[in-house]
């Protein structure tokens, strides 16, 4: 079923569980992510970044997602993923997607709350969900590059959020897109006291792919609720499609791209037990 996560992710924070966001671009990943989710009985966030809708096309993709979503046995959620125009996401409000995520992270703070506040009001109007994004994540992931991590602070965040409206809020705490970075530190200090200073607003961790399982955990239980994972299916699917190209009298695409899906759908599982989201559709 598609649904809106506003009432399961303040369920999840409530208690300490976080739901799987997972990007799709293709079919494949997108059968990999419905079917863990139905096997685990776990609600679940698919979600499109800009440049998976540039691939794909904003309709096809969208259209896919929902009519697999329709049919799903638990909650599925469609995000804009790093949406960086108010113009994609009214085309993605409209497409039908049940969240939206505002990137003005790149903005000045001003200017940031402007775009943010208005995708909220956007959000309202088509029953979508919103997130934005204070700080700067390192690393790079698609059309999202940075030279460094600008970590979030705690007054900013506050201030942030009673401005914009926003349902969660994406913060900067060490992590980097991709897998961790050499020197990678998280925050958890940091974390906290952006947690206390927005007294109940969900946090998400973008940048999460490959992070110890310890540090995972103890990021949701100081108020992540939203974990965002790419590049770990990535590397799964493409590893096992690369093995099965070793055979070369193998030229059947359904035969190449089934066990990529195949290995996604076990990541997929494999977070979703870490994030305690199963069993909570």
């Amino acid at each position: 079923m598609l649904v809106n996560y506003k009432k399961i992710i303040r369920r999840a924070y409530n208690e300490h569980w976080a739901l799987g966001a997972f990007n799709t671009s293709n079919l494949e990943f997108t059968q990999a992510i419905i079917e863990a989710a139905e096997e685990m009985r776990s609600p679940v966030i698919i979600q499109t970044s800009e440049k998976a809708i540039d691939y794909a096309g904003l309709k096809s993709i969208s259209g896919l997602i929902i009519a697999m979503a329709r049919k799903a046995k638990v909650p599925v959620i469609l995000n804009l993923d790093h949406g960086r125009s108010y113009r994609l996401a009214v085309e993605a409000a409209r497409a039908g997607y049940t969240a939206l995520m505002i990137d003005g992270s790149k903005l000045p703070f001003v200017q940031n709350i402007t775009l943010t506040r208005k995708v909220v009001l956007l959000g309202k109007t088509y029953g979508a969900g919103v997130e934005g994004e204070l700080g700067t994540i390192g690393g790079a992931e698609d059309y999202i590059k940075s030279r460094g991590i600008i970590m979030t602070k705690p007054a900013d965040a506050k201030k942030f959020v009673l401005k914009t409206g926003v349902d969660i809020l994406a913060v900067a705490f060490g992590s980097s897109h991709g897998r961790p970075q050499k020197g990678e530190h998280l925050d958890f200090i940091r974390l906290r006291a952006i947690r206390d200073a927005l007294k109940g607003v969900p946090l998400v961790f973008h940048g999460a792919s490959s992070t110890r399982r310890d540090y995972i955990r103890k990021a949701i239980r100081l108020g992540v609720s939203k974990i965002n994972i790419d590049t770990d299916l990535r590397w799964a699917f493409t590893a096992a499609m690369r093995k099965t190209l070793a055979d070369v009298k193998i030229y059947d695409p359904r035969e190449i791209l089934g066990p990529g899906r195949v290995a996604a759908k076990e990541v997929v599982k494999e977070k979703m037990t870490l994030f305690g989201s199963c069993g909570k559709a």
